[in-house]
């Protein structure tokens, strides 16, 4: 079965669903508020394993109860969290306000998070013994440099998520296989407006690119072809809150398993579909079979 490691975050999502989301210095009145499992690190485990992957986490949560509730999440999807620390203090939060068109703004606070900065003892051996290794930006850089080091190493491919977005260093881009931003991501990372421009020019750093597109489906670059464009199945939006990470972790499924990148981008865009129908973020990801059933229908 395909393997694939996960180093990243995990925080306590703090929703609040309002109508329209509140301008500076405005206070609106929101009708549901949850707590849900998420972070980026989470997130895209949780939709690798429930597209079918044998997937570790590595990373970090508190200890408390949010903690206690995210390491009980990440399990009942299947991730392995032998290499998911405890530390003393508080788990990672995003406080997260949704409007009714499913938009969504973001504040998170590292936590637990903050101390993943380095990769403790194991956690190469971890990496090594994946298909696949996926970082994103919400522990310290050092810990995902050093990851994606560790994955070259060992022939492992790496696929980044630059989120939050930050300068990216060489260290660290020397060693990703596939960058995958979201419009105003790659438009933070190229200094370019037009996806198809910014796409381009982080081309000139890692070998293969995509720009999600939301509604419009997604764009992939490679050095060695021509650029692809691949439409998104057509839904209506509840909320879009881990729907990045639900797509990545269903393409590095599909990618590990060896699909064409044409086929492996589309299965993608189908868990990605179905998450957004669903509010929350861990909870919205499809199982395979779900995604099986959108990617034919």
């Amino acid at each position: 079965m395909t393997q694939i490691a996960v180093l990243g975050s995990t925080n306590m999502d703090l929703v609040a669903y309002v109508e329209r989301a509140p301008q500076l210095g405005e206070t609106v009145t929101g009708r549901e508020f949850r707590t849900v499992p998420g972070g980026k690190g989470a997130n895209q485990a949780i939709a690798a394993a429930r597209a079918g992957a044998t997937v570790s986490m590595i990373g970090a949560v508190g200890h408390d109860a949010y903690g206690v509730r995210m390491r009980e999440t990440l399990e009942h999807s299947g991730v392995d969290t032998d290499s998911l620390r405890t530390i003393d203090c508080p788990s990672g939060t995003a406080h997260i306000v949704v409007d009714d068109e499913g938009g969504n703004a973001i504040v998170v606070i590292p936590g637990a998070n903050g101390t993943v900065d380095h990769l403790a003892p194991g956690d190469e051996g971890v990496i090594a013994s994946a298909d696949t290794l996926l970082l994103q930006l919400e522990i310290p850089l050092p810990a995902v440099v050093a990851g994606a080091e560790a994955a070259r190493r060992h022939g492992v491919r790496t696929i980044l998520t630059p989120s939050p977005t930050r300068t990216l260093p060489s260290e660290l881009l020397d060693n990703i296989d596939l960058l995958v931003a979201n419009e105003r991501e790659a438009a933070a990372l190229a200094d370019r407006a037009d996806p198809r421009d910014a796409a381009a020019d982080l081309l000139g750093l890692v070998p293969q690119v995509v720009v999600t597109l939301g509604a419009a489906g997604s764009l992939y670059l490679t050095r060695d072809a021509a650029p692809l464009v691949i439409p998104a199945p057509r839904v209506t939006a509840v909320d879009s809150t881990g729907a990045g990470d639900t797509f990545v972790g269903a393409l590095a499924v599909a990618l590990a398993e060896e699909k064409p990148i044409r086929e492996a981008l589309s299965w993608a865009a189908a868990a990605a579909a179905l998450a957004v129908q669903r509010e929350g973020a861990s909870t919205s990801m499809p199982y395979r079979p779900e995604i099986e059933a959108q990617y034919t229908a």
